[in-house]
């Protein structure tokens, strides 16, 4: 079978069992729809654990936690945010900076159900060919959004946004809302693979920002295990992430996965027959110290 139509992760449940080849997946989506579940609770049952949605929200009506993406939305428009928003986007950004950026688009983000259910249809109708962006677009996405905020003082993107359109729709009513959703499901199932996530998003690029310094990692630690299935590379939201890790490439490079795109989704963990990759702990900044030390030494 061609790599392009193999189902990632088969192997995995043969040899290893069904749970553990989908135990981070599972891990996932227990997080995503106990999220969800929290913000429904109030509005669905009067039980106001969690009063609010992704981007600003009040738990216990005592922490605060606001969405860093839409706050900065809010400055660039001009307007005075209050002490309790940047508190709760203070909290946010030190959260992500240790656990990852992008944890947000992985373990969160009600889209990113949306996104892997296309992605799980276009494998089984094995729907070829895909166009190639560059996945810097969304980075320039974000600047756009940044200078449209600036040019019309309002957080313009929000009425847009796929995130908060979905959120907001799953607690208060879609209306039209379900025509972005689909949109965008229709869009990575036919058009492109892992297109909205992957190349376009520029909230996943906001976030993947602020995951440079993050402290949980991915590593391909038994990479000289590796039996080049390809099966990491078929289920990565993000594969151009794994080959520096997995191949050492360019050279000397750790096994760590050092780029900050990364979700730390750990379906790379699951799928691995040869228990290559593993969750660690990696210090950037200590990485970048000791790397410029062995450069000093190089003759």
């Amino acid at each position: 079978m061609s790599s392009e139509f193999k189902i990632p992760g088969r192997e995995a449940a043969r040899e290893l069992g069904w749970f553990r080849a989908h135990r981070w997946l599972l891990a996932r989506r227990v997080t995503q729809l106990s999220v969800l579940l929290l913000f429904l609770l109030g509005p669905w049952y009067g039980l106001w654990i969690v009063k609010g949605n992704l981007s600003s929200s009040l738990t216990l009506e005592v922490l605060p936690l606001t969405d860093p993406f839409v706050l900065l939305q809010t400055l660039f428009a001009g307007h005075v945010a209050e002490m309790t928003a940047i508190t709760g986007a203070l909290i946010v950004v030190a959260f992500y900076l240790l656990v990852g950026g992008r944890v947000f688009c992985a373990w969160v983000c009600p889209v990113n159900l949306v996104t892997d259910g296309a992605a799980w249809l276009r494998y089984r109708l094995k729907i070829k060919g895909s166009p190639r962006f560059s996945r810097s677009t969304r980075y320039w996405l974000l600047v756009m959004v940044m200078a449209v905020a600036l040019a019309t003082g309002s957080v313009a993107w929000e009425l847009l946004n796929p995130v908060s359109v979905l959120h907001r729709g799953i607690i208060f009513g879609m209306g039209m809302g379900w025509l972005l959703i689909l949109g965008i499901f229709l869009y990575d199932l036919l058009v492109a693979k892992h297109g909205w996530c992957g190349h376009l998003c520029p909230q996943g690029a906001f976030y993947a920002l602020i995951g440079k310094l993050s402290w949980l990692r991915v590593s391909a630690a038994r990479r000289e295990k590796c039996d080049d299935c390809m099966d990491c590379f078929l289920v990565c939201p993000e594969p151009q992430v794994i080959k520096p890790a997995l191949k050492g490439a360019p050279r000397g490079i750790g096994p760590v996965i050092a780029m900050s795109e990364c979700t730390n989704c750990g379906r790379c963990i699951d799928v691995c027959t040869k228990d290559v990759f593993q969750f660690t702990i990696y210090r950037p900044l200590q990485a970048k110290h000791r790397t410029s030390k062995q450069m000093e030494v190089t003759p």
